[in-house]
């Protein structure tokens, strides 16, 4: 009887591993010092919480034995899966291959260099449980640490700021790495992320301009292990059109519009002006700042009109 009781138990423990609730999206890119003791702490923190996971420890063609340490250490941990890609995509094709690939409701996005405190994953998860109507949790940092503080701070304070604005929403932090959010949401989204850093703000506004409930938590930023794949000009740059872009994608008429309304207010003044100064008279540059603010709202409302028909069809 008991051997008949056990096969029904076995069964559900096996169906529970095969369909995890959580899954767990975690790049690796040159981090063979730290990267499996990130794995003992994830795992840790999800096996004392009950929630049924997979862990997807994704090496982005690392040139260093990151890819090894975690073959080897796959035996430890039974809820991990280890994806070698061939080539180097960077972290948001990892984060986009990885969504794609998960099979939890729930999906976690965080990073291998022991930055984030990733024993508050299930914190997370909960947060999404017991709120039906929340999408997505993020963990706002409460600090500024890595490479070129200086101007790191500013510059994402700057953008950031423009998001906000953009968004019509508060945004503590737009860039944050740890995160968790459903999966059937996100998935409209994920070809708009793009290889880079930039991924995690990409998902951030996606949300929010469709009003998809994000939540924050102060969460604390320790120092990386290992080095900063961070390039502040380049990513800086690609962050910032990022921001746009995203915006242009959603709201064209937040970025287009204001600037036409200027364009046109600045014109019309300038038209008093001239009469006043010298009356039928005309001079090119006030012409130039008219049509161009005409042509501005003019693309500003077909870009809207192409956004509106998108989402209805």
């Amino acid at each position: 009887m008991s051997e008949m009781q056990e096969v029904p138990e076995r069964a559900a423990a096996d169906a529970e591993a095969a369909s995890p609730r959580v899954t767990i999206v975690l790049p690796c890119y040159n981090e063979q010092d730290h990267v499996v003791a990130e794995v003992e702490r994830i795992c840790a923190a999800m096996d004392g919480s009950g929630y049924a996971y997979e862990l997807l420890a994704i090496d982005d063609a690392s040139t260093d034995a990151t890819l090894a340490r975690l073959r080897a250490a796959k035996r430890r941990f039974p809820r991990m899966r280890v994806i070698a890609f061939g080539h180097n995509g960077g972290s948001g094709t990892v984060r986009r291959i990885g969504t794609q690939r998960a099979r939890g409701d729930i999906v976690v996005w965080t990073d291998a260099d022991m930055t984030y405190p990733n024993e508050r994953i299930p914190e997370f998860v909960a947060m999404l449980d017991e709120n039906p109507e929340m999408d997505q949790v993020v963990g706002a940092r409460t600090q500024e640490s890595g490479s070129h503080k200086f101007l790191r701070v500013p510059t994402k304070w700057v953008i950031r700021k423009i998001a906000e604005r953009l968004t019509n929403t508060t945004i503590p932090d737009l860039n944050s790495g740890m995160r968790a959010f459903r999966r059937e949401v996100s998935l409209p989204y994920l070809r708009l992320l793009p290889p880079g850093f930039s991924c995690v703000t990409t998902i951030t506004l996606a949300f929010l301009s469709n009003q998809h409930p994000v939540h924050y938590v102060p969460i604390t930023y320790a120092k990386r292990a290992g080095n900063s794949k961070f390039h502040f000009v380049r990513d800086a740059y690609r962050y910032i059109l990022q921001v746009l872009r995203m915006v242009m994608y959603f709201n064209p008429l937040k970025v287009l519009m204001p600037l036409a309304l200027w364009l046109i207010g600045i014109g019309s003044v300038k038209f008093v002006f001239d009469m006043v100064k010298e009356p039928l008279y005309i001079p090119n540059n006030t012409i130039m700042l008219f049509m161009t603010g005409l042509i501005v709202g003019s693309m500003a409302l077909l870009a809207d009109l192409i956004v509106r028909s998108r989402n209805n069809s």
